[in-house]
C-alpha cells in the first residue's frame, strides 16, 4: 500500500465519528475483500514470503482458476502485490498491516471462545 493511501486510511480509523458515508464504504469494501476465507488462506500462505501461483495452488488445494480470481481481488484492493520474472508472477504481502487486523480478530474470537469453554466448566 502506497503512503498515501496509508496515511488516509490511518486519518480515517483515527476519526471513525467523524467519517463520511464514502470513507465507510471504503472501510466496508477492505472487510468485504477479506470476508472469504480463500483470500484469507492466500494471506496466510503468502506471510512467510512470496510465492508465484502454482506455489499458492499447492499450498491452498484450489483450483489455479480459483487462486488466480482471489488473488486478483486481493491485488487490486492493495493488500497483495505482483512482479513478474520470467513466465512468473510471483505476489506478495504489500500491507503488512492486514496481519495487525488478523491478529486482532483471532485474539478477540480465542477470548470469545474461551469465555464460552469456561462457562461450560471446559478448558479453553
Amino acid at each position: 500500500m502506497d503512503c498515501q493511501r496509508r496515511f488516509v486510511l490511518g486519518w480515517l480509523c483515527m476519526n471513525r465519528k467523524r467519517l463520511s458515508d464514502q470513507a465507510l464504504e471504503l472501510i466496508a469494501a477492505r472487510f468485504r475483500v477479506l470476508g472469504e476465507p480463500m483470500r484469507l488462506r492466500l494471506l496466510i500462505a503468502l506471510e512467510d514470503g512470496e510465492r508465484n501461483v502454482t506455489q499458492l495452488v499447492d499450498a491452498t488445494q484450489a483450483t489455479q482458476a480459483n487462486v488466480s480470481r482471489h488473488l486478483q481481488t486481493l491485488t487490486e484492493a492493495g493488500i497483495l502485490g505482483r512482479r513478474k520474472e520470467g513466465l512468473n508472477v510471483f505476489y506478495y504481502i504489500s500491507d503488512p498491516s492486514i496481519f495487525e487486523l488478523c491478529e486482532g480478530v483471532c485474539g478477540s474470537l480465542q477470548k470469545r471462545f474461551g469465555d464460552q469453554a469456561r462457562a461450560f466448566g471446559l478448558r479453553a
